[in-house]
């Protein structure tokens, strides 16, 4: 709202200095920091409100050291996220903007969800919460609406060099004819590490004849619904420990910040000759305000936990992320730039898979892992917390370096 305020100031009235509103830059700082100060300041009432309505986190007797004392710490800690992220989204960024309004969307569907499930949880003392159709549902839902805009909306558009000759370039004695960029429609993806790394998902379709481009809906929409399924889950999966889905979520999503800023900027995508996004750098207010949210989240989720983001919290990560991707066109990176929670994921379904496959063969269910998700494995192993969080940030900031180094290295 701020954006607006102080771009009439600047077009209307003409008042120096007004004009900076216009840079993202300046409002991705500015809601850096507001979202710093709104997760700390506020943060501390939230979980003093949380505690008085005592919704305490109900621990299950897994034998984990150091279990018993997490008992009643306020959950629902997403919640300090959620606001700390919408406030100054709300007030820097563009909101007409598509890009940001389907990321609102998302924060808002994803965290009722999580919310309805933690509250089953606490208040009607019901330990599997949510149904997981239910999940599933709320999940495919919001895929549908994001595949839908994304593929449908006519602001939604990538830049490409066509054949059109309406650019001229005049050189001594010599006029040369050059390509112009337009904006156009494409469900185009960048594929990770491969040179000539275009690929569009319509040429899934080039069998079934001419015209087959328009039908590309058909693989777009259910590539989205997956891909914000699976990361969902996997945030959610990967919130067992203190500060470990905060800490691994604020690096994954401080990279996508600079593919964003990178293909959202004409110069900068020319430069690493990457496809260019229109509108797409407004993204980059929304990821300030978040990676803010997050680290200030960890001032209190830090070890001991003070409080716990809940599905409130974990969901709403992992489908903001999920997006993210998905509009960026980055979403076939997510295995390495998300490669936590595929390894959390990765560990469960292992684990369940090979204690049934043991269980028919030899009569007896056996393990890989001492405790599936991999985090609490490392807890078995005698491993503290603190140390597990730490080495996984440490990875996790590894596989960020190398997701931002596929912008060159092909």
């Amino acid at each position: 709202m701020l954006y607006y305020l102080f771009e009439y100031l600047d077009k209307t009235l003409d008042i120096p200095g007004t004009g900076v509103f216009q840079y993202i830059t300046f409002r991705s700082a500015l809601a850096l920091m507001l979202s710093l100060l709104l997760s700390t300041i506020y943060g501390k009432r939230i979980i003093n409100f949380l505690r008085k309505q005592q919704v305490g986190e109900t621990v299950r007797e897994l034998g984990l050291a150091g279990q018993n004392e997490k008992a009643g710490t306020p959950t629902m800690g997403g919640l300090i996220i959620i606001f700390a992220t919408l406030v100054p989204v709300l007030l820097f960024a563009r909101l007409h903007n598509i890009y940001i309004v389907l990321l609102i969307v998302t924060t808002l569907w994803m965290g009722t969800i999580g919310f309805v499930d933690d509250y089953i949880k606490i208040f009607k003392k019901d330990k599997q919460g949510l149904k997981g159709i239910f999940k599933v549902i709320g999940q495919v839902g919001l895929g549908i609406i994001v595949g839908a805009v994304l593929y449908f909306n006519p602001a939604v558009t990538v830049r490409t060099d066509t054949g059109r000759t309406d650019v001229f370039r005049t050189t001594t004695n010599t006029t040369v004819v050059l390509p112009a960029p337009i904006e156009e429609k494409s469900t185009a993806t960048t594929i990770p590490f491969v040179k000539n790394n275009e690929f569009d998902y319509a040429e899934l379709l080039a069998w079934t004849g001419e015209g087959y481009e328009k039908w590309a809906w058909l693989i777009f929409i259910p590539v989205v619904i997956f891909i914000i399924t699976a990361v969902s889950n996997g945030a959610n999966l990967t919130d067992g420990i203190d500060g470990l889905a905060a800490g691994t979520s604020a690096v994954s999503v401080l990279a996508l910040g600079i593919f964003t800023f990178v293909s959202g900027n004409i110069i900068f995508s020319n430069y690493l000759n990457i496809m260019y996004i229109p509108n797409s750098g407004e993204m980059t207010v929304f990821i300030s305000a978040f990676v803010g949210a997050l680290i200030g989240f960890l001032w209190y989720n830090s070890y001991p936990a003070s409080v716990f983001m809940g599905d409130t919290g974990s969901l709403t990560i992992g489908g903001i992320i999920a997006v993210l991707a998905i509009a960026v066109r980055k979403e076939l990176l997510i295995p390495l730039l998300c490669g936590i929670f595929l390894v959390e994921n990765f560990s469960v379904v292992l684990q369940v898979s090979y204690f049934k496959f043991t269980k028919k063969r030899f009569g007896e269910g056996r393990r890989i892992f001492l405790m599936s998700p991999l985090h609490h494995h490392y807890q078995k192993k005698g491993y503290h917390e603190s140390k597990i969080v730490t080495r996984f940030w440490i990875v996790a900031i590894m596989l960020a370096i190398l997701s931002i180094v596929t912008l060159k290295l092909r």
